[in-house]
């Protein structure tokens, strides 16, 4: 339980799912499927052979199939950079 804040501020705040609440619905992100060696397809116990960008009434959000983007890279310094004159 979280202490010292309203009911509505908390509710707000366990309610929000780990990319945001606007997720797209897809069989790339769904629990059930699993993606064909291709990478064009995925496999679905449910239905079978689908498209990756479709989804199904059986479609249950899975966060961790989510591939993240990747960082960009950081700058080079050099020790100059870090000098303090006085």
């Amino acid at each position: 339980m979280i202490v010292g804040i309203e009911d509505e501020e908390r509710d707000a705040i366990m309610g929000r799912k780990l990319y945001g609440n606007n997720v797209e619905a897809t069989c790339e992100y769904c629990l059930y499927g699993r993606r064909s060696s291709d990478g064009k397809a995925v496999l679905c116990p449910k239905k079978g052979v689908m498209p990756l960008y479709h989804h199904c009434r059986k479609f249950i959000y899975d966060p961790l199939k989510r591939i993240p983007s990747h960082q960009p890279q950081l700058e080079k310094f050099s020790e100059d950079d870090f000098k303090i004159d006085v």
